[in-house]
C-alpha cells in the first residue's frame, strides 16, 4: 500500500492509486501483513500493540509506535536503572531542584529568584551520516528544549569524540561537526563556554556529539508542557514541514509499501538556526504575554511525538487535522508529514480567546503558524488527513506505556584479564631526557595539545555574560548583571576508565566535573548526564550500562547533587557481540552545574603574575593504568582506573570554593589526564607564563617516583595558587 499525498484528498477504497491506510479500514482488514520489524519492533510488540488497539494498526499508527517505543525515545532498555537515580535523590538533595527528570529540561534554584535550566542530549548516529547538519541540529534540539520551558537559552557546550585522527574518514567526520556546531552556534548568538574533543580508534564509526545548553529564567516563568482544557486550540508554529528527518524507525513514511512509492528522503535534518533565532524570541514573548498554556518542542518523530506527548502529560485526548499543516513540500503524503523531523518547530496549546494575540505575536517575529486541531476530553489522539482518520489512539500508550525490558547482563569475559594487565610494569623514564621526552609526546598528543583549532570556531563571549570558557577549567556566565550572581559549568567522561571499570569511571567523570565546577568557585548543584553505550541486547556493553548508572547514582547521593534530567544513547557499536571492542568504550558524559554569588570572583586555570607559590593538594599515588602517558606512550590500556574519593572530594570542594570567594587563590587547576604535568603545562600557556617547580617534598611524602608524581592520575589532587618564579619556559627541577 502507499500513502495518500498530502495535497489531495486520499481514495479511502482499498486498492486504488493514492490509497491511505485508515482506522476503518485497519480493523476490517486484520489480515494484512504490516512491515513492523523493519521498523524495529519485534514480534511480541506488534502484538501488544494489536492487544492495545483490539485490531491491527494503520500504518500511521505503526510508524508511531515504532518510532516512540523505540530504544531513542521510550528508554525501553535503561529505564528499569535509570529509576535508581530518583530512588536515591534524597529530600536534602531536592532543596534547590525545581523541576527534575520526565520533563523537556531539569530546573534549579540559583537564588533571589532566579532559575537555570540545562540538560545535555546526544545526537551521534545522524552525525556520522552527515556531519554538518547532525550536530547543527543537535544544538537547535537542545536549545528548542531550553525554550520550552520558559527560558532563554544562554550557553552551549559540546563532547565530541571521534575516530582515530589519522584514519581517513576522521577528517570527514571532525570538520562537519565543529562547522555545524560553530555554524549553528554562532548564529544563534550563544557562547560555547566548553566542552571536549577527543580522538580514540573505538569511536571510528560511532562518533559522539552530545551537546548541553543552559537557559535562565525567574521562578514564576518555568512552563511545563502539557495539554489540557477541551477546546484549546493546537497550533504548530515555526519552520514549514519538510522532507528532511524521514528515516531509521520511520522509514514506513520514506519507503512505504510499494517499490513505486515516493523517494526515500534524506534521514538527517536540515537545520535554519536564523528561524531558530526568531522562534526563541517568538516563544519567549509568547510566555511573557501569557498567549500559551504550554509549548513542545518538535524533535524526534515530529508530529507524531509532539501530539502524544502533550496530550499524554495533560491527560487528555486531541483531535489533528494533518492537511492543516503548513509544508514547504506539497508532495508529502500522511506519514511523511506526521513523521517528518524538520527543524525549528514547535506545537503549543492556545485558550481559543488567545489565539489572535498568539497570532499577532507570531507575525510580529515573521514566524509562521497553523492550527492543527485542538484539545479534547475523550483520552484520545486521533488525526485525520482529507477527512480520513488515519490515527486512533490511547496518546499514553503511545508516548508513556511504552515496553520497559530487563535486558539480561553479564561481566564481559574479558574483563578480568584487561584488569589485571596493569600499568605496573611499563618502563618508565629514568632521567631528565627521558621525562622531558615523556612530557613532549603527552603534550603534543591529539588529546593534550590545544583544542583551539577547534575552539576558536565557536564564539564564546557573544552577549557579553560569559565570565569565562574553555581552556578554563569551567565555563561560567553572569546571571544578574545588578548582583553578578551567576553559575558555572563543566562536562566532563574519560571512557577509558570506564572501559576499565564502568562504576569506577562514570563516578570518576562526576567527581571531574564537580572538581572543576568547585576550581573555579562555584558551589556544585546539579547534573545532567548522556550516557553513551554500545547495544543493550549484548549482554556485556548492558552490563556497563547498568555498572555505570549503579557507580554514578551512588556518587551523585554521597556528594549531594541530583540528577535532573539528562539523555541515553545505546546501539553505539559495529563489531561481534560479547567481543571487546565491538562497541565503544561505555562514555558516561556527565555536566555538573554550581552557582557563583558573584562571577567576579571565579578563580581562572592560569596565572598572571610571578613570584606566588604553588600548592598541590591532595595525595599523589601511583595510579598510572589508563593514564594518558599509558596511551599515549605505550599505547597500552589495562589495570584499574584511579581510586576514587568522594568524601575528599567534597572537602577539597569546600576549600577550593572559599579560597575562590575570600580571593586567596589567583588561580587553580584541576589534575585529570595527563596529571601534574600537563595540568602545569596549562596552566603556564593559559597567559604564557612560566613556572619553577621543585617535586622533592612531594616525591618523598607520597612515596612515589618521578614519573609517578608527573603523569599519574590520583583524582582529587587540583593544584591552585599562581606558582611563578619567573616567567617563560618551564622547569621540573
Amino acid at each position: 500500500m502507499t500513502a495518500a499525498n498530502s495535497h489531495a484528498p486520499a481514495d479511502p477504497t482499498p486498492g486504488a492509486p493514492g490509497q491511505t491506510d485508515t482506522v476503518e479500514h485497519a480493523a476490517s482488514t486484520p489480515e494484512v501483513e504490516l512491515p513492523y520489524a523493519e521498523l524495529g519492533l519485534k514480534d511480541d510488540e506488534y502484538a501488544r500493540i494489536r492487544e492495545i488497539l483490539g485490531r491491527r494498526p494503520t500504518a500511521a499508527e505503526l510508524a508511531m509506535y515504532s518510532v516512540m517505543w523505540s530504544e531513542h525515545c521510550s528508554y525501553k532498555s535503561s529505564k528499569k536503572h535509570l529509576r535508581r537515580f530518583g530512588e536515591r535523590t534524597t529530600e536534602a538533595m531536592r532543596e534547590h531542584m525545581l523541576v527534575g527528570m520526565g520533563e523537556n529540561a531539569g530546573v534549579v534554584d540559583i537564588g533571589d529568584g532566579w532559575a537555570v535550566t540545562f540538560k545535555v542530549e546526544s545526537h551521534n548516529h545522524p552525525s556520522y551520516v552527515e556531519p554538518h547538519q547532525g550536530a547543527a541540529t543537535g544544538v537547535g534540539g537542545i536549545v528548542r528544549d531550553i525554550i520550552s520551558m520558559g527560558a532563554r537559552p544562554v550557553a552551549v557546550m559540546d563532547q565530541l569524540r571521534f575516530g582515530a585522527i589519522d584514519h581517513p574518514d576522521t577528517a570527514r567526520v571532525v570538520h562537519g561537526v565543529v562547522a555545524g556546531i560553530g555554524g549553528y552556534g554562532n548564529s544563534l548568538g550563544l557562547p560555547n563556554i566548553g566542552g571536549e574533543t577527543v580522538f580514540d580508534a573505538t569511536y571510528q564509526t560511532n562518533p559522539l556529539v552530545n551537546a548541553l545548553c543552559l537557559g535562565v529564567l525567574r521562578h514564576e516563568d518555568i512552563h511545563l508542557a502539557s495539554a489540557t482544557g477541551p477546546g484549546n486550540q493546537v497550533v504548530l508554529f515555526g519552520a514549514r514541514t519538510g522532507g528532511d528527518g524521514i528515516g531509521g524507525a520511520s522509514i514506513l513514511a520514506s519507503e512505504t509499501f510499494e517499490e513505486d512509492g515516493p523517494a526515500k528522503r534524506p534521514s538527517v535534518q536540515v537545520g535554519d538556526p536564523f528561524m531558530e533565532k526568531l522562534l526563541i524570541e517568538c516563544c519567549l514573548e509568547l510566555f511573557a504575554a501569557g498567549a500559551v498554556e504550554g509549548i513542545q518542542d518538535l524533535g524526534a518523530a515530529g508530529i507524531s511525538c509532539a501530539t502524544s506527548e502533550l496530550a499524554a502529560n495533560g491527560g487528555s485526548g486531541m483531535r489533528i487535522d494533518l492537511e492543516n499543516v503548513l509544508l514547504r513540500d506539497p508532495t508529502l503524503n500522511a506519514g511523511e508529514i506526521l513523521m517528518s523531523e524538520s527543524q525549528e518547530r514547535m506545537m503549543a496549546v492556545v485558550r481559543p480567546e488567545r489565539l489572535e494575540e498568539f497570532r499577532g505575536i507570531c507575525e510580529r517575529w515573521d514566524v509562521e503558524m497553523s492550527v492543527i486541531g485542538e484539545v479534547t476530553g475523550d483520552g484520545r489522539l486521533v488525526i485525520d488527513h482529507h477527512g480520513h482518520r488515519i490515527v486512533d489512539v490511547d496518546p499514553a500508550t503511545v508516548a508513556v506505556d511504552s515496553p520497559v525490558y530487563d535486558r539480561p547482563y553479564a561481566r564481559p569475559d574479558w574483563q578480568d584479564a584487561l584488569q589485571a594487565d596493569g600499568a605496573e610494569a611499563l618502563e618508565r623514564p629514568q632521567d631528565a631526557a627521558g621525562i622531558a621526552d615523556h612530557l613532549r609526546r603527552l603534550v603534543a598528543s591529539p588529546n593534550l595539545a590545544s583544542a583551539a583549532w577547534v575552539t576558536d570556531q565557536y564564539d564564546r563571549y557573544v552577549g557579553g555574560n560569559a565570565a569565562l570558557a574553555m581552556p578554563d577549567d569551567a565555563g561560567v556566565v553572569r546571571v544578574d548583571e545588578s548582583t553578578g550572581r551567576g553559575v558555572a559549568l563543566a562536562t566532563d567522561a574519560n571512557g577509558r576508565y570506564a572501559e576499565l571499570d564502568p562504576r569506577t569511571g562514570a563516578q570518576l567523570a562526576l567527581a571531574e566535573a564537580y572538581r572543576n565546577v568547585a576550581t573555579v568557585g562555584a558551589r556544585p548543584l546539579a547534573v545532567t548526564d548522556c550516557l553513551n553505550f554500545g547495544s543493550p541486547e549484548d549482554p556485556g556493553p548492558m552490563w556497563q550500562l547498568v555498572e555505570a548508572i549503579e557507580g554514578l547514582s551512588e556518587a551523585c547521593q554521597v556528594l549531594g547533587v541530583p540528577v535532573t534530567g539528562g539523555n541515553v544513547s545505546l546501539y553505539n557499536s559495529t563489531g561481534e557481540p560479547g567481543v571487546q571492542g565491538s562497541a565503544i568504550h561505555p562514555t558516561p558524559v556527565v555536566g555538573v552545574l554550581g552557582v557563583l554569588d558573584d562571577v567576579s570572583l571565579r578563580t581562572p586555570s592560569g596565572w598572571r603574575e610571578p613570584g606566588q607559590p604553588v600548592l598541590l593538594l591532595g595525595t599523589t599515588r601511583e595510579e598510572l593504568s589508563g593514564s594518558a602517558w599509558a596511551d599515549v606512550v605505550h599505547s597500552h590500556l589495562g589495570g584499574m582506573p584511579p581510586v576514587v574519593d568522594l568524601e575528599a572530594e567534597r572537602s577539597l570542594a569546600e576549600v577550593l570554593i572559599g579560597a575562590s570567594r575570600e580571593q586567596l587563590a589567583a588561580a587553580a587547576h584541576d589534575l585529570s589526564e595527563g596529571g601534574l604535568a600537563q595540568s602545569l603545562v596549562e596552566a603556564c600557556t593559559r597567559f604564557g607564563m612560566g613556572a619553577r617547580i621543585d617535586l622533592a617534598e612531594l616525591l618523598e611524602r607520597d612515596g612515589v617516583d618521578l614519573a609517578t608524581a608527573l603523569f599519574s592520575e590520583s583524582e582529587y589532587s587540583p593544584r591552585w595558587g599562581p606558582l611563578i618564579e619567573g616567567s617563560g619556559a618551564t622547569s621540573l627541577p
